[in-house]
């Protein structure tokens, strides 16, 4: 890769999405919940509040409240994270004011909150995908989540119940049960932006026929597997475990292809919350096995218990 390619992929292209996802964001703010009181959660949730009492514009505010957090996550996380989310928060701040006069899309609420929380939860998402964001109380709750335990999400929801609690002594019990709504909206769309339509399945299989079915899912989806040797705790017999990663979509087919093969093999099939490397985003096209050259099943089956060979 050239540096020019580097610098397009690594940086052009990431700051460009953060800007969108900003202007996403914006947007579904002041033009769906912001007239109708409805909250985001975490800090600009608290800017939202503060921003009825406090003549100061909402974009102005969620830099603002922010800095203390940014700057913790400026010591854990480096200059990037700080230079991506100063980016999208001024880039969002900007936005807030263009979109701030423009009149509201609907009136109708269930209509707000389906897709206020559906937009607001795609600029988010590719916000964070990117490696930026736009609430800082994700950063403490990563810091508080290794010290007790509780997980981020946990923490980053227990906070918002704090927020929403407060909106509905403030605003009312119903804008507290909508904004609640939103947040569950906006999460899942959130999760959808970061991980993928295609969420990854990991596959195990403990089989007597692993070099068939190993072959069938080389053959059939062009992945290879891991193949891993056992034994039997009750049999003492040899068993082979094979490991791969497949999209969602593939997992009926390798049921097919473990049911033709080996009736009697056991699975397992989980989700997968996160794969680092390029394996589950594009297939290698299955090549015919060669001599001692050949790839995938075939010298996948000498593998070491304790090798690990590449879901491609």
């Amino acid at each position: 890769m050239s540096k020019a390619d580097r610098i397009i992929r690594h940086y052009i292209i990431p700051f460009f999405l953060l800007a969108v996802g900003a202007t996403i964001a914006a947007f579904a703010l002041e033009e769906f919940l912001v007239p109708f009181t409805i909250l985001d959660g975490g800090v600009v949730g608290v800017s939202m509040i503060v921003s009825k009492y406090v003549p100061i514009p909402l974009g102005v505010l969620t830099i603002l409240i922010n800095i203390p957090f940014l700057w913790i996550g400026y010591k854990r996380l480096g200059k990037l994270f700080l230079s991506k989310s100063v980016f999208a928060m001024l880039v969002f701040s900007f936005m807030l004011g263009i979109f701030e006069n423009m009149e509201a899309i609907t009136d109708k609420e269930i209509l707000v909150v389906a897709f206020g929380g559906v937009l607001l939860g795609i600029g988010v998402g590719l916000i964070l995908k990117n490696g930026g964001c736009l609430d800082g109380t994700e950063t403490v709750a990563l810091i508080m989540s290794r010290k007790t335990d509780l997980s981020v999400g946990q923490i980053v929801l227990g906070f918002n119940i704090v927020i929403y609690g407060a909106a509905g002594i403030l605003f009312g019990i119903d804008r507290a049960l909508y904004s609640l709504l939103t947040y569950f909206i906006t999460s899942k769309v959130i999760d959808i932006i970061e991980h993928g339509m295609e969420q990854a399945k990991s596959v195990m299989i403990i089989t007597d026929q692993a070099e068939e079915i190993a072959d069938a899912i080389h053959t059939r989806l062009g992945r290879t597997c891991t193949a891993i040797e056992g034994r039997g705790r009750i049999s003492s017999g040899k068993k082979t475990v094979l490991y791969c990663v497949v999209t969602r979509i593939e997992v009926s087919t390798i049921k097919k292809i473990i049911n033709d093969t080996d009736g009697s093999a056991f699975v397992t099939i989980s989700d997968v919350n996160e794969i680092v490397g390029s394996h589950i985003k594009r297939k290698k096209t299955p090549s015919p096995r060669k001599g001692n050259g050949a790839s995938g099943s075939d010298k996948e089956m000498s593998v070491s218990p304790a090798s690990e060979h590449s879901q491609k």
